[in-house]
């Protein structure tokens, strides 16, 4: 890994040598690399990634230590880590292990073979076997791609739960949660809509959850601070919890996550372990699903597309790294997919227009709001002619030359804006989406979604954004649009993975329009996105 040293990294650095007393290139060295590899997703630097003699005289200086040990930096396993990561992997791997191993919970057995029987009736073998885990452990997974049922089971695993609260004659909290406001309230819509269709009791259904929340939420997080009101010596009160979208969850959150629940908490997990890793530093979630662990399940069988749906098609043909299938796919006219070879043509334009049009009619946040997560402009890369900065500008010119836009201010009608950076304060977090309009006083606000409906704020208050009508793949996990438009790289770049592509293509319920190049997409799909991490060797 050679990218260039930061001021955070040269900083680091030199407090290290410091603290060292004496100067040591190895360690200098060793600083920079690991700086660099949690800029990229790393938790820590494999030793065969340094210098061949640098294990030896890291071992010498002061600052570095083995596990266990009270230093800046830790040498286990075979891998070199800051100690705060180290502290987590290696607490969150303890906590999983003894969840795994737990003894299966005392259940009513005919109860939960009628509820099994009852609402998963056209289910398959896998849904029915990942729900009757769930219902038994403190512990379990379930895995699997857009349309395999598993908020259906995490749905029926809830009700199963609740019969067995209610034939006891007893209560218990649950707790629903994601990592962005806008999955928790897809969760909790979701929930709601399956709960309808499985005529659920009400004395079962009203001990289940009306509302979600965001994990920051959940855990109690404030302002200006990393730490959570809900840690090891103030667990959550929450018997059982299920967490959405956790392929997008950070080695630091999932570690404090289960630092604050109780041990006789039940967890679900759900996720799709072929998405990219989270944004931050870990591959959590897919080390979870590829360690062995027990308490995993997957689900294969799609209830969403057909066999002849193209986007389902080539999102296999992607999960595999089937190049020619993808090529046919994308060569191959479908009403689902629309594939266009670069270089750009004048059409982009106005297809951009007709993506966006129908948000800007509207008014009121709600519509607008809902109207304009229908499509999004998807990229790989941020900079370059088929970048996030440049697709912006071309959105922002084609909609104005539209008459649909007037971007006379800073803070124009129908702007819409992607947060950056968390502001615990304002409970506005990297990755959520808000539209500029005017309120009932013609004033300017920004318009967000939650939990609870939706909130306005004024613009100037803002934490740091930028403009929404493109964004990264990466920036759009957690995310369903019933269209996108994503826009391939001409020639090959490293951010280019069989991850992203899937990702990407997954994140379109109806239709996806996609520019791309053959060069590039034969070397994305034979690059898998590598995240250096050990939890997965310690969790097996």
């Amino acid at each position: 890994m050679n990218r260039p040293s930061t001021p955070l990294s040269l900083q680091l650095a030199a407090l290290m040598l410091r603290l060292n007393g004496a100067h040591s290139p190895e360690l200098e060295r060793a600083v920079h690399m690991l700086c660099s590899a949690l800029d990229a997703g790393h938790v820590c630097v494999p030793l065969t990634e340094l210098d061949q003699n640098a294990e030896r005289s890291l071992r010498s200086c002061a600052v570095v230590g083995d596990a266990g040990e009270f230093k800046p930096m830790i040498l286990d396993a075979g891998m070199l880590y800051f100690e705060r990561y180290w502290h987590h992997e290696t607490g969150l791997a303890a906590t999983l292990r003894t969840r795994a191993s737990a003894q299966d919970l005392k259940i009513d057995e005919k109860l939960l073979a009628d509820g099994l029987r009852k609402y998963l009736a056209n289910a398959d073998d896998a849904q029915r076997a990942a729900a009757e885990n769930a219902v038994r452990r403190t512990f379990s997974v379930i895995t699997g791609g857009p349309g395999t049922g598993k908020t259906r089971t995490a749905t029926v695993v809830l009700a199963l739960i609740a019969t067995q609260l209610a034939a006891q004659k007893k209560t218990a909290r649950f707790a629903l949660a994601a990592p962005t406001g806008k999955a928790a309230a897809r969760l909790k819509d979701s929930l709601s809509a399956v709960l309808d269709t499985l005529q659920v009791p009400d004395e079962v259904r009203k001990i289940l959850p009306a509302s979600a929340s965001t994990l920051h939420r959940l855990l109690g997080g404030s302002s200006g601070s990393a730490e959570f009101r809900h840690n090891l010596s103030n667990p959550l009160p929450v018997d059982v919890l299920v967490v959405d979208e956790a392929s997008m969850i950070d080695l630091p959150m999932m570690a404090r996550l289960f630092a604050a629940l109780r041990p006789d908490t039940q967890v679900l997990l759900l996720g799709d372990a072929d998405q990219l890793a989270s944004v931050e530093a870990g591959h959590v979630f897919g080390d979870i699903c590829a360690s062995g662990l027990a308490g995993v399940s997957q689900l294969v069988r799609n209830y969403r597309f057909s066999e002849k749906s193209s986007i389902h098609r080539l999102s296999q043909a992607i999960r595999a790294g089937n190049v020619d299938a993808a090529l046919a796919e994308l060569r191959t006219s479908s009403e689902d997919i629309t594939a266009s070879e670069l270089p750009v043509s004048p059409a982009l334009p106005a297809r951009i227009v007709a993506g966006f049009r129908q948000y800007l009619t509207l008014t009121e946040p709600h519509a607008a709001l809902d109207a304009f997560g229908k499509f999004r402009i998807l990229c790989a890369l941020r900079d370059g002619p088929s970048g996030v900065s440049h697709l912006n500008r071309l959105a922002m010119l084609a909609l104005c030359d539209a008459g649909l836009l007037k971007n006379d201010s800073a803070y124009h009608k129908g702007m819409p804006l992607l947060v950056t950076r968390n502001d615990y304060q304002l409970r506005l977090f990297n990755g959520d989406i808000g539209l500029i309009l005017p309120n009932e006083a013609g004033e300017m606000r920004a318009y967000f979604d939650e939990e609870t409906g939706v909130r306005d704020i004024l613009p100037a208050r803002l934490p740091e954004h930028e403009t929404a009508f493109a964004m990264t793949v990466h920036k759009a996990q957690g995310s369903e649009f019933d269209s996108i438009l994503l826009m391939l790289p001409e020639r090959d770049s490293p951010v280019l993975s069989r991850e992203l592509l899937y990702t990407a293509i997954t994140r379109a319920k109806t239709n996806a329009e996609i520019w791309w190049s053959e060069p590039a997409l034969r070397a994305a799909l034979a690059r898998r996105a590598v995240r250096w991490s050990g939890l997965k060797a310690r969790l097996a």
